[in-house]
């Protein structure tokens, strides 16, 4: 099953009630060849020995008519899920064929090609901030997202990404093909600028995986808003780094998953007796007896 149950606060305008989303699955898996860390992909659990013939034959590391590798499952997740997979390949193959960053996958994935997958979190503390914020300014914001996305206009093939102050006004907004580079544009922007310590929200045109979380966390940004879905790790990291995730952000409203103390409704909610509480593996809001 490539989905779960996650709990979140539905928002329109200043009012927000209790809703239960499926959100996709999103997990690591690590790939070695021959014994050897080689990379990471996030993925949806299930038909990962698939994933990496796959995914090797694509990068020119296997090729179809070679036959098929032997494979075997290092490691798995509690659930059962594989979380480490070895590929064994004949060592000419790999001396020939392999560098230390192989992958082609970079401009969809912001992790794939790293060994370790929590190399990207580093050390630095949750995000802390006294901001608030409701359906109306989240729709304002994308509005001017989208009157500024020339490339999207013409091509209707770009993402967009656009950074915020606390005062909603538009720093940045870069577009690209690729979701990470949309992120990587705009934040880049600002630190050319030395604006990057008054960005606030980050807005972005597509769905929300872990990799746009991190972006999000190295920036220092407390808030992320999405047009589209996120993941499962994208919310539970979003809670543990301290930035609130709002997603399905359509007019005045939007879905939060995490840190939703931040959004102006809470009083709303309070008189619903609504109470954040941590479940192993995800971050939610139940209501209490």
């Amino acid at each position: 099953m490539g989905y779960a149950p996650y709990r979140g606060i539905k928002i329109s305008g200043n009012h927000g009630s209790p809703v239960e989303d499926e959100l996709t699955l999103e997990s690591p898996l690590s790939i070695s060849i021959n014994g050897n860390a080689f990379s990471i992909t996030m993925q949806t659990p299930g038909d990962e020995e698939d994933l990496v013939i796959g995914l090797l034959n694509g990068e020119g590391i296997l090729k179809r008519n070679e036959g098929i590798p032997e494979l075997k499952v290092i490691e798995r997740f509690d659930g059962g899920s594989i979380k480490t997979l070895d590929v064994q390949i004949s060592k000419d193959l790999v001396e020939s064929r392999i560098n230390s960053r192989n992958l082609l996958s970079v401009a969809s994935c912001g992790i794939c090609g790293q060994k370790e997958w929590k190399e990207a979190l580093g050390k630095d503390q949750p995000l802390s901030v006294k901001t608030t914020i409701s359906g109306i300014e989240i729709e304002k914001m994308f509005i001017e997202m989208e009157r500024k996305q020339s490339t999207f206009l013409k091509s209707g093939g770009s993402h967009a990404a656009a950074i915020f102050d606390s005062k909603f006004k538009l720093m940045a907004i870069r577009e690209d093909v690729g979701r990470h580079n949309a992120v990587d544009k705009s934040v880049g922007a600002l630190i050319r600028k030395n604006q990057i310590d008054n960005a606030e929200f980050l807005l972005v045109s597509g769905r929300v995986s872990y990799e746009i979380i991190v972006k999000c966390f190295k920036a220092r940004i407390p808030f992320l808003a999405a047009v589209s879905a996120p993941s499962s790790l994208a919310v539970d990291y979003a809670e543990e780094l301290g930035i609130t995730l709002l997603a399905f952000c359509r007019g005045e409203s939007a879905t939060a998953y995490s840190r939703v103390t931040r959004l102006l409704v809470m009083e709303d909610l309070n008189n619903k007796s609504i109470n954040l509480v941590h479940l192993p593996n995800r971050y939610c809001i139940t209501k209490t007896e």
